[in-house]
């Protein structure tokens, strides 16, 4: 019994480190066709979110049936707990690459009003934000996943200084408005990523201590 308990317990770990690997590989699509305004590139960071959804359900089932046929206690409990919580915030990330680069159709064929530096930063954080994450899942590593909490603040910050920039691209040319919008949706959609690579760390340290709390109170 223990033994096939053990069997779906490492599934359960092989199937979330597979999801884990779809949307790493959905958003770095997602910033690659943003940066260089590459449709096609664009495309296939779309077509990764029904891979990803199905993904989702797959470990639902798992969780679902270690829930219901083993009655898991204490870490095993814990981690299967955790597991249901991270998968939401990876689909979320999945969704919001998807989302980037609809937004990077509707710029197609318009040169940027200016070059996105800051956005592209915070792309690149993000993205280390996630991997991070998803390493300290992988490893059960919680200076990995306390990493991630405390870089959160780097990319508000930068959320927050290219929100500035864009407006005042508006005050000075209201032609660039429809594009500075689009802009700060795609940055509003990088700040969100990083919001769930956190949720995703705080899960991983719920799954290891048995302690969950919302940190960006802190």
């Amino acid at each position: 019994m223990r033994q096939h308990f053990d069997e779906s317990l490492a599934r359960l770990s092989n199937e979330m480190i597979n999801m884990g690997s779809m949307i790493e590989g959905a958003i770095e699509t997602a910033v690659d066709a943003f940066i260089n305004q590459d449709i096609e590139k664009a495309k296939k960071a779309v077509e990764y979110d029904d891979v990803v959804d199905r993904e989702e359900k797959e470990i639902e089932n798992i969780c679902m049936k270690l829930l219901l046929k083993q009655q898991p206690v204490a870490t095993d409990l814990r981690t299967i707990s955790a597991a249901l919580k991270m998968i939401t915030d990876m689909e979320r990330i999945g969704d919001h690459a998807a989302d980037i680069s609809e937004l990077t159709f509707a710029m197609a064929g318009q040169p940027y009003i200016k070059r996105p530096y800051i956005i592209s930063r915070m792309a690149k954080e993000t993205v280390d934000m996630l991997i991070k994450s998803l390493d300290a899942y992988a490893g059960k590593n919680l200076s990995k996943a306390w990493e991630v909490i405390k870089h959160d603040d780097v990319v508000d910050d930068l959320f927050s200084s290219a929100r500035k920039e864009l407006i005042m691209l508006i005050h000075e040319n209201p032609d660039n408005g429809e594009q500075a919008a689009n802009l700060l949706m795609v940055a509003k959609y990088f700040e969100r990523i990083g919001d769930h690579a956190v949720n995703i760390a705080e899960w991983v340290i719920f799954s290891i201590t048995g302690e969950h709390k919302n940190y960006e109170e802190e």
